[in-house]
């Protein structure tokens, strides 16, 4: 691993440390601040749809400043947001607290960008191990996130605001961390390479099954982990078990990432995503026979592993929807649909966990998890057709 790109895993293990605590508390902290309850995950939709709306301008932002100087605007704003959130706590404004997760997002945006660049600091025979490293930095939000949670948890005389406030910490390390990531020039289009439009790029069948593995995938994922802290707090399971099943989780999310790179170079992508859809599905049959800690444990460890291998899958497939000029405009597309699908799915996660249930909850999950399948087949039948009438 070259110097560039251990900055850049440290750099996302910082960004997972800040989205996994937020995971931890945010559901938590809404549902003591909430006017009703099925409101309470509305501070992570805010975060996830302050995401989708800042997907396009991220990716403006990215065309003129260079990677360098857009991470670095989305790690200022992610302190801004961070000590917005603590103070939102401790004055017990719940629309504060929503407004600063939406302002979060643009954060979150422009650091799922990080997987994308690793690509660039890499030869180009290394581009599917440079996702897969940079993901594995995400080991270090699994620890770091649920234990600074806990640690923080009474800091302050709230109950999570010294959570808030330590972040601001985590986001001021990674800004200078990433000062220190020299990265290659974006590709630009030219007169002699102006790009196709974006509803060209978006009809070719390995966009539409690239972008549906990811964002189902993240659907899935964010459906249930969003809900998990409110399920086991209606369970009676005290905040250290919830704490010990989101780090187990986000360990399978990036565990995994040290051999994804190499499943993918040796099997191929669609079917690696085909394993994850597996693995999701499996993580339903768990979450409904019971709701015991090793349950809860077991079920989102395999939700961590299947989103692995969705979404590293499916960002190496979508690099071969896109030319070297389309290349922020793609990925805005991709992200934006990610990202409102997470919207949607984290007010569902909270509607549905408190008024019908961890179980119709994740007799709901198995919707998505069937497109997502349905939709990788689609692709592998239609590329085995091409296969056989290919001239030998």
């Amino acid at each position: 691993m070259n110097f560039r790109l251990l900055l850049l895993t440290l750099c996302q293990g910082l960004f997972l440390t800040n989205n996994v605590t937020f995971i931890a508390i945010n559901g938590l902290v809404g549902l003591s601040l909430a006017p009703t309850a099925w409101m309470a995950t509305l501070p992570i939709t805010g975060y996830v749809a302050g995401s989708a709306l800042c997907a396009g301008l991220v990716a403006k932002h990215q065309r003129a400043w260079g990677r360098q100087r857009a991470f670095q605007a989305g790690l200022c704003v992610a302190m801004v947001s961070s000590a917005l959130c603590a103070y939102a706590a401790v004055s017990h404004n719940f629309w504060l607290l929503v407004a600063a997760t939406v302002l979060a997002g643009y954060y979150n945006a422009n650091a799922g960008l990080y997987r994308f660049a690793a690509t660039e600091i890499v030869a180009p025979a290394f581009k599917e191990r440079a996702i897969s490293w940079v993901l594995a930095g995400g080991i270090i939000g699994a620890v770091a996130g649920p234990n600074l949670a806990s640690a923080t948890r009474d800091a302050l005389p709230v109950a999570f605001a010294g959570a808030y406030a330590a972040l601001v910490g985590v986001a001021l390390l990674a800004l200078l961390t990433i000062s220190f990531i020299e990265f290659p020039p974006l590709p630009k289009p030219t007169a002699a390479a102006p790009g196709r439009p974006l509803r060209e790029i978006a009809r070719q069948p390995v966009f539409i099954v690239a972008v549906a593995g990811c964002a189902l995938g993240y659907g899935v994922m964010n459906l249930l982990m969003a809900a998990t802290p409110i399920a086991m707090a209606q369970c009676a399971h005290p905040f250290a078990s919830t704490a010990l099943v989101l780090e187990w989780h986000v360990l399978g999310m990036f565990v995994p990432s040290f051999f994804t790179g190499a499943l993918i170079k040796r099997f191929g992508c669609l079917p690696v995503m085909a394993v994850g859809v597996l693995l999701n599905a499996i993580c339903i049959a768990v979450a409904l026979s019971g709701v015991e800690l090793m349950h809860f444990v077991a079920a989102l460890l395999t939700l961590g592993v299947g989103w692995n291998f969705l979404f590293i899958g499916g960002t190496t497939l979508f690099m071969q929807a896109y030319r070297p000029e389309e290349k922020t405009t793609a990925q805005a597309a991709m992200d934006t649909v990610i990202f409102t699908t997470m919207t949607l799915t984290s007010f569902s996660s909270g509607a549905l966990v408190t008024t019908s249930g961890w179980t119709m909850l994740n007799l709901g999950s198995i919707v998505p998890v069937l497109l997502a399948g349905f939709a990788i087949g689609w692709l592998a039948l239609q590329r085995r057709t091409e296969q056989n009438q290919a001239p030998t």
